[in-house]
């Protein structure tokens, strides 16, 4: 179901911060038109739309968010209704013009493949999406308000603020559910599957019952502890929670990847500072074709998984994905950097942090710190959680340098104050930060 296309790419959406398929947002370099991938998925064939959009009505840069979504960076005002619409006419729209900011359901970008999963999560996927679209009073909550969906995949991220979780449980019959961020064996109730979409319709309608003012569920619960909210659920779930862990990381695992799928692999690559270019994604796309199953899955981590490879050709495989430029390999200082646009494409930074992590690089060898985060200002857009190392840039491009630590607000203790990028580099290299 799409958007009636005679008034689809002049729909008017409300006001918010946060770029959407209708709402450009202007920057520094240009709008920002934000394409939600439900699951992480493109087919090649959107693909090229996604490239010709970016070619024809923007400057051809492309960025992948840290939910497995797509932003087009550069969008000439002029352009906007016209590559909404060729957005549009590729499926990349929502059920309803209205329901764009609602999509917000992540799983893992190897559901379906990871060989650990309890449970192939898509088709519960798809009726989480449904559920949010289709409720009108459900397109009311914040564009960031997000369901997290875990299989029990290895191949997952599962340290980002979703409001409610939902984990597989060994079995596959069984979902342990929790609120304001979820990492596996802290939950606070089990359900059945199919009773999934019932549980989230109630949460969904108690939280807009009692928010208020607020806009995420870690705002209502710092009020309202989560056994008193859980109370007034009209909706009957187990309290007890078996134990389960999880092989899961914040850190990309990247490389090849055995599949559930007998002599299939997958390739997981990082997009350097989490962007490319039109012509990456095109060259991505055809290699899906060619090698895969005409499938790209975005990632949580900012990069990139091509499923449905012949074992026999991962080799050729990760070296055309290394040609084009991607990241396969997770010691390189490239693949545990993220950086937010920076002074060259928004105005609130204070430092050229993709140029900057850029020249931090060659500081870093394979054995250097696990993550690095330049972070332009204090709304940290680039990382939905805390790194190990924040470098927060102060006017006049220079950096404090933070780590996190368990119990510590914000990005955690403080180490050193107003170094340049150089000086930076060498504080981590020589382990000075540990």
């Amino acid at each position: 179901m799409k958007p009636d296309s005679s008034t689809a790419a002049v729909h008017v959406p409300r006001p918010s911060a946060c770029p959407g398929l209708w709402r450009v947002v202007p920057a520094k370099d240009g709008g920002i038109c934000r394409v939600k991938l439900p699951g992480g998925l493109l087919s090649s064939v959107q693909a090229h739309a996604v490239v010709a959009a970016a070619r024809n009505h923007a400057n051809g840069v492309l960025e992948l968010t840290n939910r497995s979504n797509l932003q087009i960076r550069g969008v000439r005002e002029e352009s906007q209704g016209a590559l909404v619409q060729q957005l549009l006419d590729a499926g990349l729209g929502p059920r309803h013009a209205d329901a764009d900011d609602v999509r917000n359901v992540l799983i893992s970008p190897a559901a379906g493949r990871d060989q650990a999963a309890h449970l192939d999560t898509r088709p519960l996927a798809e009726q989480l999406l449904a559920l949010l679209q289709d409720v009108p009073a459900f397109r009311d909550l914040s564009p960031k308000f997000a369901v997290q969906l875990d299989g029990g995949e290895a191949l997952a991220m599962l340290d980002h603020p979703h409001d409610i979780c939902l984990s597989a449980l060994p079995g596959g019959t069984q979902l342990a559910f929790g609120l304001a961020g979820c990492p596996r064996g802290d939950a606070l109730g089990v359900v059945a599957v199919d009773q999934a979409v019932q549980l989230v319709e109630a949460l969904l309608r108690l939280f807009l019952e009692l928010a208020g003012e607020h806009t995420r569920m870690r705002q209502l619960l710092a009020e309202l502890p989560a056994q008193v909210f859980l109370a007034r659920l009209s909706f009957d779930f187990q309290s007890v929670t078996p134990g389960f862990t999880s092989q899961a990381s914040d850190t990309a695992p990247l490389g090849v990847h055995a599949q559930a799928q007998p002599d299939r692999v997958m390739l997981l690559a990082g997009a350097p500072l989490g962007r490319l270019q039109a012509e990456q994604l095109q060259a991505l796309a055809d290699l899906a074709d060619a090698e895969g199953s005409g499938e790209l899955r975005f990632t949580p981590w900012q990069g990139v998984l091509l499923p449905d490879v012949p074992a026999a050709r991962q080799a050729a495989v990760a070296q055309a994905m290394s040609d084009l430029g991607l990241l396969l390999e997770a010691r390189a200082p490239l693949a545990r950097m993220l950086a937010c646009s920076g002074s060259a494409g928004c105005a609130k930074a204070a430092a050229d942090t993709k140029a900057d992590a850029l020249r931090l690089a060659t500081h870093l060898g394979p054995h250097g710190p696990a993550q690095v985060h330049l972070c332009g200002c204090p709304r940290s857009c680039a990382a939905a959680h805390i790194a190990r190392y924040t470098l927060l840039a102060q006017p006049g491009g220079r950096y404090d340098l933070y780590r996190r630590e368990q119990g510590l607000a914000g990005f955690g203790h403080l180490l050193a104050t107003s170094l340049d990028i150089d000086q930076a580099g060498e504080h981590l290299a020589a382990g000075n930060s540990e």
